[in-house]
Parts: structure tokens; sequence; C-alpha cells
């Protein structure tokens, strides 16, 4: 791979990470991604254009608001530095073109909705919604999958994870499964298809029931809510970069 195209790659990473934490704070509070500019919550100073570069501008103010010294969490240069890594993988994974792109902007609603479940337990429908119309359009264009598999894939995924929602309600008495999860899994069923939606589960639930012992632990009680989204989106991650060595794995097992 060209070095030159990994570091333009990893430039408009950076660039994609620092919009993506404004999506990642507006968001769940329904207020627009686009206006008003980036500004300070605490004191309301817009931030100014050499702040505001990505990694350098939270190094350059020490991680704190210049006027009002409030702290910047670290989750912003970390999202950046996740959005340029994501890039540079994508690339790597699917050479640059067309399936990079979409791949990309896969990896990236799922670094947003991992963010957004774990702190507010929602996932929003602008993010899985348009992007279950992406991944068919990505099957389509694409010979990486066959629109039948895509739409098999939305299908099984947002359908199954529902089913288990309804068992568990119809047993417990109580909601197991947010309608946010069943939307995200239709929308993960879509980007890779139909032949990795249980691994996509098998993967989440594993690492979600690990930590929900780790609750229990800690004093949680059997009923601790845990933002399943926050497991599934980084499954989902894993998949789309490594699904057919996961299969072959598999597979080769048996």
């Amino acid at each position: 791979m060209n070095l030159i195209v990994l570091i333009y790659a990893a430039m408009a990473g950076l660039a994609a990470g620092s919009f993506l934490n404004v999506v990642i704070y507006r968001l769940p509070l329904g207020r627009s991604v686009v206006r008003p500019r980036s500004s300070c919550p605490g004191c309301g100073r817009p931030i100014p254009w050499n702040e505001n570069i990505p990694v350098a501008g939270y190094l350059f103010l020490k991680g704190r608001c210049r006027k009002c010294g409030m702290r910047i969490s670290p989750r912003y240069p970390a999202v950046e530095l996740a959005g340029m890594a994501l890039a540079v993988v994508a690339v790597r994974r699917f050479g640059f073109g067309v399936d990079a792109l979409f791949a990309y902007a896969f990896l990236m609603a799922l670094l947003a909705i991992t963010f957004i479940d774990w702190e507010h337990r929602i996932i929003p429908d602008q993010i899985s919604l348009p992007f279950i119309l992406l991944g068919i359009a990505w099957s389509v264009l694409s010979p990486r999958i066959t629109l039948q598999s895509s739409a098999l894939g939305a299908f099984a995924g947002g359908g199954g994870l529902w089913l288990t929602g309804a068992v568990y309600r119809l047993i417990r008495k109580t909601e197991g499964m947010g309608g946010g999860d069943v939307k995200l899994m239709a929308m993960i069923g879509a980007f890779l298809g139909i032949n990795l939606v249980l691994p996509v589960i098998i993967i989440a639930s594993f690492f979600g029931s690990l930590y929900g012992l780790y609750l229990v632990r800690k004093g949680g009680r059997g009923k601790t809510a845990v933002a399943f989204g926050s497991f599934l989106a980084p499954a989902a991650a894993v998949c789309v970069l490594f699904g057919p060595r996961i299969l072959d794995w598999y597979f080769g097992r048996f």
C-alpha cells in the first residue's frame, strides 16, 4: 500500500473523528450537528479554529478550556485518533476505493453508537436507519456480498434480536431488548450479510455477559441494565474487518 495514500487516509480520518465528536455530543441532545459552531459547554465560548485542530488542539489547551478552565474530556482526542486509525485500517483492508469508503462510514457509525449507547442508553434512529439502506447499497455496488445476503442479514439481524427480546419479555415480564438494539442489528446485518449475523451476536453476548457479571460482583442486581449496543457495535467492527477469517476458523474446526 502506497504510504502517501495511508497518510492522506490518516489525515482525513482525524478530521472525520473531530466531526464524530460533534455527533456523539449533540445527537443525543436533539441538537443540530451542523450549527452552531463548536463552543465550550461550560462558558459557551466559541472555539477558534486553531484550538479545534484534531488532537493538537487538546494538547495545546492541556485538556482545559482557555477561558473558564473546564476540563475537556479525553474522549475527544481518543475519538479523533480512533477515526484516524480506522481510516488507515479500512484502506489497508479494502484497498483505496468504494469498499474502503463504505467500510469506513460503517466503522465510524459503530464508533458513534458505542459511545452514545454507553453514556445515554440510546441508539439514535438518525444513524441506524439510514445505514440500513447504506449497507444494502454497498451490496449493490460491491461484489463483496450479494444483495440477497445483505437483505437477509438485515431481516435476520433485526428480526432475530426482536424475537429474542419478545421471548425474554414473555418469560421475565420485563423489557430485555430495546428497539434501538433491534434497528442496530438490522443495520449490522445489512452491512455484513447473513453469514456474519450470528458471530456478531455471539461475540457481543459473550463480552456483554462478562460485563454483566462484573456489575453483579460490584453490587449490581441481576436485572442491572447493560448497554448492549455498546457491545454489538465493536463486535460488528471486528467482523467487518476479520469476518472471513472468523468464518474460516469456525468452519475449519468441524
